[in-house]
């Protein structure tokens, strides 16, 4: 009867400690349910490199996440949803893009400020984007044009 009482014990605290990694991951995503954050809209060409749960940065500290992605059937386009902390207020003309950590780094959705007077209200949309960048096909527009430069003039 000891052991089956201690059996439970230890399955209850095996459960506790995962719903505590879950709440934890959850929030470190940026998808608790709090009232600190506010969501703003934006479509991207391309968003290659992010996904749900994605950081989004600002001057490089890490103020909310990438909460919704869906594909515009009309546009073509990545419509996102990003979620920041409510204390992070952007002007009207701020840009959002898609960067990357660095060579061998991840990407990240970094906001850049404007300098309007006007604030970005909850469900805005960030007009100025700019989406993923190819590194292949940087790469390939720079072989290309060393190949044509170096070419013999006829």
């Amino acid at each position: 009867m000891a052991d089956s009482k201690l059996e439970i014990l230890a399955g209850a605290l095996v459960v506790a400690a995962a719903l505590g990694f879950v709440a934890y991951a959850g929030k470190s995503a940026g998808m608790g349910s709090g009232g600190d954050r506010y969501d703003l809209k934006a479509s991207f060409r391309s968003i290659q490199g992010v996904a749900l749960g994605s950081d989004v940065k600002l001057a490089g500290v890490k103020v909310g996440a990438l909460t919704g992605l869906t594909l515009n059937p009309s546009t073509y386009m990545a419509d996102a949803v990003i979620s920041i902390d409510k204390s992070i207020q952007l002007p009207t003309d701020s840009a959002i893009l898609i960067s990357s950590e660095g060579l061998l780094g991840g990407n990240y959705i970094e906001l850049q400020p404007g300098g309007m007077p006007d604030m970005l209200a909850p469900g805005d949309e960030i007009e100025d984007t700019q989406g993923a960048v190819s590194l292949i096909s940087l790469l390939m527009k720079f072989v290309s044009s060393k190949a044509d430069t170096s070419a013999p003039a006829p």
